[in-house]
């Protein structure tokens, strides 16, 4: 706890240092800005984080069903005939294919595996469900010439991926090996728990959850918008999910990750104890989020067959 400000805050400076970068791009108040601005916040701030191609990674650009952009990315070495769809995080507001890409590459790279990734549309231009529906869309598409598929997103893209592997479940719809979520937003309720001890968390405060529900108009009681209004998560496929200490988001982590084992889920979850919301972005920064970012990219890699 800062003591000066009452404000929740980790001790590793790596993290610290992040932080401060990162509000020196997005200021903590930008979600009283405008879209536009947001937005060209958010591309300087990934701009600012952007990392070098792992070698040998080649990427492709194309559209599924005439209008949804994917990029997809092959490593040097492809191992596995398994892909990863990533889903990108930024509250459902923000983010595009630019803005994750070189995580996207990362993780391939790491996996040795393909990885797909897509750029769906935002709010508040497009409502939901149509950010899920473009996830959906690409989902089935993956997995129509009966390839594996492990799914994954961060934030705002943990939810779209829990959500669309609930919907593949009720649908039937075979071929996912994998999901693994980051950090996700699952529909918790923002009076209690974590959205309480962490409302002032460095990164997302409780208030910026709430606008990004609230500009989403997700309804909370769909399970395939909030997750954690799902009654039974059995039959769901097994699960990596990595959660921040310092995130109001925290225990929509922890509690769907409790859940899932109940049902009996092969589920692996693992708490980052001094990282922050988009600790993925500190991977080349600070301690914590390098190890945590190397257990996660083991964890896609078990579940797409490579480890």
């Amino acid at each position: 706890m800062d003591q000066m400000t009452k404000r929740p805050m980790p001790t590793e400076e790596g993290i610290l240092a992040f932080h401060r970068r990162c509000e020196a791009f997005y200021p903590a108040d930008a979600v009283d800005a405008s879209i536009e601005q947001q937005r060209q916040w958010y591309d300087a701030l990934c701009a600012e984080f952007d990392a070098p191609s792992p070698a040998g990674l080649t990427r492709e650009d194309r559209l599924v069903d005439g209008r949804i952009p994917i990029w997809r990315y092959w490593p040097a070495t492809v191992s596995t005939k398994t892909r990863i769809y990533y889903i990108h995080g930024g509250g459902f507001v923000v983010g595009s294919l630019n803005s994750h890409d070189a995580i996207c590459a990362e993780l391939a790279d790491f996996a040795g595996a393909e990885l797909v990734s897509v750029d769906y549309r935002l709010a508040p231009e497009h409502v939901w469900p149509a950010a899920f529906e473009d996830c959906y869309a690409v989902l089935q598409e993956l997995l129509a010439d009966g390839r594996p598929v492990v799914v994954a997103g961060d934030s705002a893209g943990g939810n779209l991926t829990a959500g669309i592997v609930l919907k593949a479940r009720a649908e039937a719809l075979a071929g996912i090996v994998g999901q693994v979520l980051i950090y996700p937003g699952l529909g918790g309720d923002l009076v209690s728990g974590s959205y309480v001890e962490m409302a002032e968390a460095p990164g997302l405060t409780t208030a910026d959850t709430s606008y990004y529900r609230k500009i989403l108009q997700a309804p909370a009681d769909n399970p395939f918008a909030a997750p954690l209004a799902e009654k039974d998560l059995s039959g769901l496929p097994p699960t990596y999910i990595t959660g921040a200490f310092f995130d109001p988001l925290r225990d929509d982590a922890r509690i769907y990750a409790a859940r899932l084992a109940t049902a009996g889920v092969n589920v692996t979850f693992r708490e980052e104890p001094q990282m922050i919301h988009a600790w993925l972005r500190a991977r080349h920064m600070s301690e914590g989020a390098r190890e945590g970012f190397r257990r996660l990219a083991e964890g896609v890699a078990v579940l797409a067959g490579t480890r």
